[in-house]
């Protein structure tokens, strides 16, 4: 019987091992399981945290994008017509060439003529192509005006500002497609 006392007394010392607390470790038991309750309230809070503001970033993200096609989509609607536009000037610049021929007429084919331009400019206006202003005395702007030439002004007055103009300039919803060809007075 001295043989089995002294295995229990092992087997007791061994479990006495086994049971003490690695170090680095308190030895409340409650204490441990509470921090080990915040660690995952305060994982799952940052987790929370970190997918909303994802989530806020990608629906800014998705509505700047939404507002930058459907801008993009209106510009593309509105100067759709730009190339065509960019073509039928020339033929408006015939129109008031002939125009200018047909002033001193007063019979039925000048008036004919002076519907269908009417009618022409019309359209053009509903497509919002405006002319560009040169009249006689407007100030200079090489964002709207290109100078051919410079002349000595007749007037003082008219120092660097339009003294004629050479050909037209069309805008189409405020952008220049054309730029108007003057003469300016220096």
């Amino acid at each position: 019987m001295e043989n089995n006392t002294q295995p229990e007394q092992e087997l007791e010392k061994h479990d006495e091992m086994n049971t003490e607390i690695p170090p680095g470790q308190s030895d409340e038991g409650a204490e441990v399981v509470t921090n080990e309750e915040i660690d995952p309230l305060k994982k799952l809070q940052d987790e929370l945290a970190e997918a909303k503001d994802k989530y806020v970033r990608l629906y800014a993200e998705f509505d700047n994008f939404r507002r930058r096609s459907a801008k993009e989509k209106l510009e593309m609607v509105q100067s759709a017509n730009e190339q065509l536009l960019k073509a039928l000037l020339p033929v408006v610049d015939d129109f008031e060439r002939a125009e200018k021929s047909y002033k001193d007429r007063n019979d039925k084919e000048a008036e004919g003529f002076l519907l269908i331009q009417n009618k022409f400019k019309k359209t053009l206006d509903l497509y919002s192509l405006k002319a560009i202003d040169t009249s006689v005395g407007t100030v200079f702007d090489t964002d709207l005006h290109e100078a051919i030439t410079q002349v000595p002004a007749p007037e003082e007055k008219l120092k660097g500002k339009i003294i004629d103009t050479v050909e037209k300039g069309y805008l189409l919803n405020d952008k220049v497609i054309r730029f108007a060809k003057v003469v300016v007075g220096s």
